[in-house]
């Protein structure tokens, strides 16, 4: 994005105002104090353990992913799962490219949220016949329910990167959150064009 800078002896302020180079932007406010430094400190911490979060995430996805594709049956399905898996090795490197303009080092934290999801898609998988259809909507499933609470994660992320003055961060978060909302798309498009209804068509006399 372009910096938008303050023009100096002038006394205007531009809303924005200068970036430093790291992602930290920067406006006078009279006293000699950049906007990034009176930030509450606790929403800064709240901000980073989000991210610290969704970090984790990225990296367990990453390892669930592949146990998923394996459990898939159709080819549509694996070749879905393993552009995700793709994704989500890119989208790692993206927060950490946000830890990076936030100067401070890229760190995972436990996420309870992701950690429960990927434990119920592991479930699911158990308790599906291998190679049926059944699974495949079990997986699907699964995974959007991964994919809603990432675009809620990276959503809310997006607003307050904005709040806070960070527009690169925001841009950054945002490509994520679109990514997420392509993927859930793709998801519910390949449930819908068969998987689902080939589902419903493998019960059909199973209780003679």
């Amino acid at each position: 994005m372009p910096n938008t800078k303050s023009k100096q002896g002038t006394g205007r302020k531009t809303r924005s105002g200068t970036s430093n180079g790291r992602g930290k932007t920067k406006s006078s406010n009279g006293n000699g104090r950049s906007t990034a430094e009176q930030q509450n400190p606790k929403l800064e911490k709240f901000f980073e353990d989000s991210l610290k979060d969704m970090y984790w995430a990225e990296k367990q996805l990453m390892k669930a992913l592949p146990k998923m594709k394996k459990a898939a049956t159709t080819k549509e399905l694996q070749d879905a799962i393993d552009d995700h898996t793709a994704q989500t090795e890119e989208q790692a490197s993206k927060l950490e490219k946000v830890f990076e303009i936030l100067g401070k080092k890229a760190q995972a934290k436990k996420c309870d949220g992701m950690e429960g999801l990927i434990a119920e898609g592991e479930k699911v998988i158990e308790e599906t016949e291998e190679g049926s259809m059944t699974r495949d909507v079990g997986i699907i499933v699964s995974a959007q329910k991964v994919e809603h609470y990432e675009i809620a994660a990276y959503g809310s992320l997006v607003q307050l990167a904005v709040t806070m003055g960070q527009d690169e961060i925001a841009e950054i978060l945002n490509d994520i959150l679109q990514e997420e909302k392509e993927t859930d798309e793709l998801l519910t498009e390949i449930a819908e064009s068969n998987i689902n209804w080939e589902a419903e068509l493998e019960g059909e006399g199973s209780d003679e």
